[in-house]
Parts: C-alpha cells; sequence; structure tokens
C-alpha cells in the first residue's frame, strides 16, 4: 500500500505548461526575482505573475517579497513527491514489462517445441 501522499494533481498540471517549466528550470539554479524570471519569455509580466501563482499554488515554488523585489525560489519537496510518484510507476511498470518478455519467450519456447514435433511427425 503506498504511503499517503500530497495530491500531485497541482504539481503534474503546473508542470503541464512549457512556460511554468521553464520557470522551474531557471529557480533550479537557484531563487530568482519576478522579473529575471520573466526576462526570457516574450509576455506580460501579468502573465508571468499568473503563472508564478500556478506555481505556488501547487507548491512547487514559494516566493518573499522583500521591499519592492520578489524573490521566488523552488520547493524541492514538491518535485520530490513526483519524482517519487513516477518512480514506483516506473517500476511497476518495468515488472509489468519483464513478466510479459518472460511470457513471450515461453509462448515462442513452447512453439519451437510443438514446431519440431509437427515437422518430424510428416
Amino acid at each position: 500500500m503506498l504511503k499517503h501522499q500530497p495530491s500531485l494533481d497541482p504539481i503534474f498540471q503546473a508542470l503541464a505548461d512549457p512556460t511554468r517549466r521553464g520557470m522551474i528550470a531557471r529557480l533550479a539554479l537557484g531563487p530568482a526575482s519576478v522579473s529575471e524570471l520573466a526576462e526570457p519569455f516574450d509576455m506580460s509580466l501579468p502573465a508571468i505573475v499568473q503563472h508564478l501563482q500556478v506555481l505556488e499554488t501547487s507548491g512547487l515554488v514559494a516566493s518573499e517579497k522583500i521591499g519592492r523585489v520578489r524573490t521566488c525560489r523552488i520547493e524541492p519537496d514538491a518535485l520530490l513527491n513526483a519524482r517519487d510518484w513516477l518512480e514506483s510507476q516506473r517500476a511497476a511498470w518495468e515488472a509489468r514489462l519483464d513478466r510479459l518478455d518472460e511470457y513471450l519467450k515461453d509462448l515462442q519456447a513452447k512453439e519451437k517445441k510443438h514446431g519440431r514435433k509437427r515437422k518430424t511427425r510428416t
């Protein structure tokens, strides 16, 4: 049974957008101001702020305002939850595919065995 995890839906919804993924990639290098995050994107500052709100609501990003500058930083625990879930899915699918591989090998071996018997009878 899986241990209880906070909902991953907001995290994956936040990561579904390429602009937000770009912001996360930038924040992985270290904290940045909103204007620094907005720099590489061709969109208005209000649009950037909306993207940041989605990231903050999901728990992926936290920000604090010091004076007139709002600085954002990544929240690694939220990413760890997503990584752990993805890793559990990867492990489950690898196990399923390993079982399928074994089944197909057994099936091929049986077909070869039965095919040889038929050849010797005729």
